[in-house]
């Protein structure tokens, strides 16, 4: 699977760059004066324990979550400040429990894969093109889930549903690939699978960025 970034004057910039980030929700900081910049293709891992506020962090890069603005904020997507949610998606790839959760229903494994074309849960009334079909198989060929693309989601182990929304984020080849605690409730066997399938992405170019709790997850 080859990567293909049409490249504008916004690729010279960090992929990610925050600089004094703070997010409140109620009455409580979620972030607090956070700085981080990540340029494209590095892999990133954020470790922390629950509560530590990393999938604030994850909210916050897809726009769910916006911070308190004031002079010294920098809130920048590729060097730009404003972004449609739609194009964004198109480089960043992500794939959280509540998107696993959000697929807890009956549609099949290439169905999933399809929907990213869509941003949507599902593919309703879209029109799926050639091109699409093509890419969605070369999806299940890269993954090594070809033979799983008839099954339902609910019919699915969590490894394997997992996979597919692996699947699911990486229809548009994103530069980054953001995965929150992946590794919840595999057991070994999935947990062996997941984190070679996670080697071959990284090797094909896409930056990985790994939130998690788990030390475990990061030295593979």
């Amino acid at each position: 699977m080859t990567k293909k970034h049409s490249c504008k004057k916004t690729c010279n910039a960090p992929l990610l760059e925050f600089e004094n980030l703070t997010v409140i929700k109620g009455d409580k900081n979620v972030l607090e004066s956070l700085t981080v910049t990540i340029h494209e293709g590095e892999h990133i891992a954020i470790l922390g324990p629950n509560g530590a506020g990393k999938s604030s962090f994850i909210k916050a890069i897809n726009r769910e979550y916006y911070p308190q603005l004031h002079e010294d904020v920098v809130f920048r997507i590729r060097g730009e400040e404003v972004w449609d949610v739609f194009s964004m998606r198109s480089f960043i790839g992500i794939v959280s429990n509540d998107l696993q959760y959000s697929y807890t229903r009956e549609v099949s494994g290439r169905e999933v894969i399809l929907s990213g074309f869509f941003s949507s849960i599902g593919l309703f009334n879209h029109i799926v093109t050639p091109a699409m079909e093509q890419r969605t198989d070369e999806i299940l060929k890269f993954l090594e889930i070809g033979h799983l693309q008839a099954r339902a989601m609910t019919d699915m182990s969590s490894g394997e549903a997992r996979r597919f929304l692996i699947g699911r984020a990486l229809v548009h080849q994103p530069a980054a690939l953001i995965l929150d605690e992946p590794t919840n409730s595999l057991d070994l066997h999935a947990l062996h699978t997941f984190r070679n399938m996670l080697r071959k992405i990284a090797q094909s170019g896409t930056g990985i960025i790994l939130v998690t709790h788990n030390l475990h997850d990061i030295i593979p």
